[in-house]
This record gives structure tokens, C-alpha cells and sequence, in this order.
């Protein structure tokens, strides 16, 4: 396995993003050295914790609005990078990366850590790593808060979903500023598209971002078995689960008719409609962070 680390050099100057950079090894059988986590850790370090996770194809950047806002309303915010995104290496080969590989990776994280008391804030495949994270470990997590995401067991693919499947596997360009642009309802500057682009110097930093959409378990992947048993988990899971998909999705919009009954801790939330694109975090972060400090405070130890 070749392992690539985005130079340093590639972040200086973000937009926005004053956070101090941690950085924690985990092991993978198939690479010679160990593979590095990036994350972002803030707040009280014996404070309740607010696990920010990012989806395809961006980074803990895209949580910038929000970590301030959380923490200070008294919680210990981690914001990881999945490997292959952001400050986390980035294996070169798209074979290196499966959906069972990226849920070992965190997971060996998320122990390493010894996080517990967990609010998970998820969105697209941050869902579908965190939410395995919360069928895996459901003792170490205090509830759910869920966004443009889900956690596909089968069927076929949407038609929206299989064009831009199709597009990362063989479009010639793959430009991550400009997608991420085009998943939100506003505008983003230049220096945001940039900070996006940042962890790609060029093509070869790509494999794990042009992969993640063949990855998702629709009919015929391998990883439906592990996502129907993730599925056992969560019927059963009755601690909060709130659902707080965007209005302007195309991809997700609707998805909370997949949650909102099967999962018995949906029952008496305040399940809400947030306004924008799929990444929501660019559009509405004051929703979003009003949907986790809802759950976090239900969460809270007595």
C-alpha cells in the first residue's frame, strides 16, 4: 500500500479555519507503517463530545461554522478527517479503500481516543462510517443527529446518485472545490473552493475521493450483509436520533422516512427541516448546530 501525506504548505493560509492540528496512528495490515488521523479537538477534554463527521469528497474544513458555536455551549468537539481526505494520508491505490476499511479506521480511532458520552453529527458518508460506528460501539455514543445522509442496506441506485457515480469513476476532471460548490445553495468564495482543493495537489491524492460513491451498498456490494446487521442495531436503539435533512437535496431529500419510526429513539424528537443543498453545513450551519445542541443536551451525563 503506498501511503500519500498532503505537505503541510498545501493548508497554510485557509479561510476560516484556526484550529490547531492533531494527529493520532492506527494500524493497517496491508501498509508497512502505520496510517495517521487527522483531527480537530476542542473544548473541555472532560466535557460531553460532539463527533463532526464529513462525507465525499470534503473535509473536517466543511465543519468551520460550527465548532465554535458548540463548544461554546460546553462540549468537546472532534472533528476527524477520513483517510484519504483532508490531513489524513491518502492511500494511493482506489483498491486500498472498502466501506469495511474506513469502519475499522475509525473505530480504531474513535478507542485509541477512548471517546464516550458521544453525540454523532453526520452527513453523507459520514453517516454511513458514523452510523456503523454507533451499531459497532452503541454504549460509547448518547444519540444521533443525522443530515443528507443514511445508511443504504440494497435496492437500486437513484438515478441522481448513479450519474454522479458514473462521473467520478470516469470523468476526466474531478474537481473538489467545484463539486462541493455545486452541492450548496450559496455561493462559495474562491478561498473556500481552494481550502476544498487543498488536499489534492494533484490526481494521484484523489483514489479515496473518486472511490467513495462505487463504495455506497446498493444492490450487489459486498458490505449489505454488515449494513443489514448495522440495521439490528438500530431498530433496537433507543437513545435520541434525530433527523435534520436539508429541503434542496436531490440526492437525500426525503431520507428521514428510512429513520423516523425504525429507529426507536426518532420517537418525540424535534425532527426538523434544515434550508440548502446537500452540504448543509455551508448553508445552514446555524440549523444544524441548533439540531446538535437539541440531542447533546439529552445526552448530557445526569
Amino acid at each position: 500500500m503506498e501511503i500519500l501525506r498532503t505537505p503541510d504548505a498545501a493548508f497554510e493560509g485557509l479561510s476560516d479555519f484556526p484550529f490547531a492540528p492533531h494527529y493520532l496512528e492506527i494500524a493497517d495490515p496491508r501498509a508497512a507503517a502505520p496510517l495517521r488521523i487527522h483531527y480537530i479537538d476542542e473544548g473541555p477534554r472532560d466535557a460531553p463530545v460532539v463527533l463532526m463527521m464529513h462525507g465525499e469528497p470534503s473535509w473536517s474544513y466543511l465543519y468551520r461554522h460550527m465548532i465554535g458555536p458548540v463548544v461554546a455551549a460546553g462540549y468537546r468537539v472532534l472533528a476527524p478527517d477520513l483517510i484519504g481526505f483532508g490531513k489524513s494520508d491518502k492511500p494511493a491505490a482506489k483498491s486500498d479503500y472498502t466501506y469495511a476499511a474506513h469502519v475499522e479506521w475509525m473505530r480504531q480511532w474513535v478507542e485509541a481516543l477512548d471517546l464516550s458520552r458521544i453525540t454523532l453529527a453526520c452527513q453523507d458518508w459520514g453517516s454511513l462510517v458514523g452510523l456503523r460506528l454507533v451499531a459497532a460501539m452503541p454504549d460509547r455514543f448518547a444519540g444521533v443527529v443525522l443530515s443528507n445522509g443514511g445508511l443504504p442496506e440494497g435496492g437500486p441506485a437513484p438515478r441522481v446518485f448513479a450519474i454522479w457515480r458514473g462521473f467520478s469513476q470516469w470523468s476526466p476532471f474531478f474537481p473538489i472545490g467545484r463539486i462541493i460548490n455545486k452541492g450548496t445553495r450559496r455561493e462559495l468564495s474562491a478561498a473556500e473552493i481552494a481550502a476544498y482543493d487543498a488536499p489534492f495537489p494533484d490526481a494521484r491524492y484523489k483514489a479515496g475521493a473518486r472511490i467513495f460513491p462505487s463504495l455506497v451498498p446498493f444492490a450487489g456490494n459486498p458490505a449489505v450483509p454488515d449494513q443489514q446487521r448495522a440495521w439490528e442495531v438500530f431498530e433496537r436503539f433507543d437513545k435520541p436520533f434525530l433527523c435534520a435533512f436539508s429541503d434542496r437535496d436531490p440526492i437525500t431529500r426525503g431520507g428521514e422516512s428510512r429513520f423516523i419510526g425504525r429507529v426507536p429513539g426518532t420517537a418525540g424528537q424535534l425532527h426538523r427541516t434544515l434550508k440548502g443543498g446537500h452540504f448543509i453545513q455551508e448553508d445552514d450551519p446555524q440549523g444544524f448546530v441548533a439540531a446538535i445542541l437539541d440531542i447533546a443536551a439529552k445526552g448530557k451525563a445526569p
